[in-house]
């Protein structure tokens, strides 16, 4: 333990601690803020959360622009001033000048990423309309059923009736 006194008197250990914290500043007072005691700071965001990222996705327009720019420039750092300012690298601008030599119009502009879907786009749609139609079918057997008992329940009372006014006369 650092901290025993050895016959009534510190220990050196804690000598050395005392003098160097009586030297040094507290955070608070390097960093200039006024310490608050007792009343909270203005509220941070959670230091925990961390915002993704999001990949950016050009226009063909804007890679043909900035590929006419980058053409452009012929003095020494404006194709570097170019992507600075644009937030680009320089491979992005091979892979676009590649697109545009091969003729590939489609290649300029955006695609999603990842595999193409094998399906065909209408086998959603027919299988959507399958699943309406069983649910229609089922709802159409559930009212027949209820107009079935109806027309036996007004029939019943339809008798019935007819029993009581037959029963009154007599």
């Amino acid at each position: 333990m650092l901290n025993k006194k050895i016959n009534g008197l510190p220990s050196p250990a804690t000598l050395a601690t005392a003098r160097r914290s009586e030297g040094e500043r507290s955070e608070v007072e390097r960093s200039g803020a006024v310490a608050k005691v007792g009343v909270e700071s203005i509220a941070r965001p959670n230091p925990e959360v961390i915002a993704k990222a999001k990949r950016r996705r050009f226009t063909g327009d804007y890679k043909r622009r900035i590929l006419m720019e980058a053409d452009a420039a012929k003095a020494t750092g404006d194709l570097g001033s170019l992507l600075r300012r644009e937030h680009l690298y320089s491979s992005l601008l091979v892979t676009w000048r590649r697109e545009r030599d091969a003729g590939i119009v489609k290649g300029l502009a955006p695609s999603k990423r990842g595999p193409k879907s094998k399906q065909n786009p209408l086998d959603a749609e027919v299988s959507q309309l399958r699943r309406q139609n069983a649910r229609l079918t089922e709802d159409l057997r559930k009212a027949a059923i209820v107009i079935d008992v109806q027309k036996k329940l007004a029939t019943l009372l339809e008798s019935l009736a007819s029993q009581e006014t037959a029963e009154k006369r007599a």
